[in-house]
């Protein structure tokens, strides 16, 4: 949903099909033949809705899941952690970037391959946070728990002297406030929702084909595999204003 809400922010006339796998995330403890499976079944389905562009808004699918979902399905297929890394690497200053995802993420390593395929003199430092989606989808962004949790996750990272910090979960923008002064304000944190927004927008300006959507109010859809009072407040929290979820 943060990926939605800034794609819409940055593209306000693009019509938006989202599908939210709510009744099976989170997808980071699942293993990679699982969450395969499952980003085959929700590319399809966003394809037969009429999608045009698959914006992968999730990074353990993203690292698990991309290359063959570019070989199942003709259409362009986004994934979030390509525009990250390349945000990061433009913003660091002494090349020793930080890196927080699900465990499934981190298990990939597709962020440190990608930073050392540009610059493999970069230091990489990764950690995983696998008790964050829970709380975050469990709505407990503001405990005090969460707040210990944050904390015991960027210990290791706070004596790396990291400069930049990639937040490798779509759900951690929720938790920025809170991210940032537990690592520092001396570093800089990259946004994956925001990154991605704007690799699309570039995207769509290079295949201008592809953006045929021309209203001033395009009709967005946010389709959900099951929908809870959580669910529905966090939604209406991230876009700031009361959205309608269709059970798919």
């Amino acid at each position: 949903m943060t990926v939605a809400r800034a794609i819409e922010r940055l593209l306000p006339r693009l019509q938006i099909l989202y599908f939210g796998d709510l009744a099976r995330t989170p997808y980071g403890p699942k293993s990679d033949s699982a969450i395969l499976d499952y980003s085959i079944e929700n590319t399809a389905f966003l394809i037969e809705q009429g999608a045009k562009v698959i914006v992968i808004a999730c990074n353990s699918a993203s690292s698990v899941a991309t290359e063959r979902l570019r070989k199942e399905f003709n259409v362009p297929i986004i994934e979030v952690i390509t525009p990250a890394v390349q945000e990061a690497i433009k913003v660091s200053r002494n090349g020793r970037l930080g890196i927080i995802g699900t465990s499934a993420t981190i298990r990939n390593n597709l962020y440190e391959k990608q930073i050392h395929a540009i610059h493999a003199e970069h230091k990489v430092f990764s950690q995983a946070c696998p008790l964050l989606v829970p709380l975050v989808e469990e709505g407990w962004m503001n405990k005090q728990e969460t707040k210990m949790v944050i904390r015991r996750y960027l210990h290791p990272l706070k004596d790396k002297q990291i400069d930049t910090l990639i937040l490798g979960c779509t759900h951690y923008p929720l938790l920025k406030h809170f991210i940032q002064a537990r690592i520092g304000k001396r570093v800089t944190l990259i946004d994956s929702s925001e990154a991605v927004a704007g690799y699309l927008k570039n995207f769509l300006q290079e295949n201008p084909e592809l953006l045929t959507v021309d209203e001033e109010n395009p009709a967005h859809q946010y389709f959900v595999s099951d929908i809870t009072e959580t669910a529905q407040k966090t939604a209406n929290s991230i876009f700031q204003r009361t959205i309608e979820l269709i059970p798919a």
